[in-house]
């Protein structure tokens, strides 16, 4: 089922994890949490741009994996190519962030993935601003068509979310 509650909940994760980073704490174990939640942001977005396909999504926090049923399925996301070339990576920071208390992110890489998910945010529009494709009222107001009258009153987040849901039918 296609929810803008999902990629809400990514959004979060992104948030949280951009929170963690930039608080200092005395404990470096603080940044685990920070990859875990931008691995969240990226696994949550993924399959919500999946089911908005109706494809149905397996019980997998592998990227790669995910990354490959976007291409192969035709959803309504960019990839970019550093997430792609690192979602192995993410995908590590998912479990051992969790599991393994020997184990800690460098710092280096969290900010570098940092940087690189928020532009996968910014390139698929998922934002509190409203992309660029629904400032046009004409756009928007078609998107506004797809949902019954009293689902109409949405937030600019939820906006962008429901273009990614209804790209192929806006075209």
């Amino acid at each position: 089922m296609c929810d803008v509650r999902l990629f809400r909940s990514g959004f979060m994760d992104y948030q949280l994890a951009k929170n963690i980073w930039e608080k200092p704490y005395n404990d470096e174990m603080y940044l685990n949490n920070a990859a875990y939640h931008l691995q969240q942001c990226v696994e949550k977005i993924t399959k919500g741009a999946l089911e908005c396909t109706g494809v149905t999504v397996p019980n997998t926090h592998r990227l790669s994996r995910l990354f490959s049923m976007v291409k192969n399925n035709g959803a309504n996301l960019i990839l970019t190519e550093w997430l792609d070339d690192h979602g192995e990576m993410l995908s590590e920071w998912e479990a051992e962030s969790r599991y393994n208390m020997d184990f800690l992110v460098e710092k280096q890489k969290l900010e570098r993935a940092l940087g690189e998910v928020k532009k996968f945010l910014k390139v698929n529009g998922i934002s509190e601003e409203l992309r660029t494709e629904l400032q046009n009222d004409e756009t928007c107001q078609k998107l506004l068509s797809f949902l019954p009258k009293d689902r109409r009153d949405c937030s600019n987040f939820e906006l962008n979310c429901l273009y990614i849901m209804f790209a192929k039918k806006l075209r």
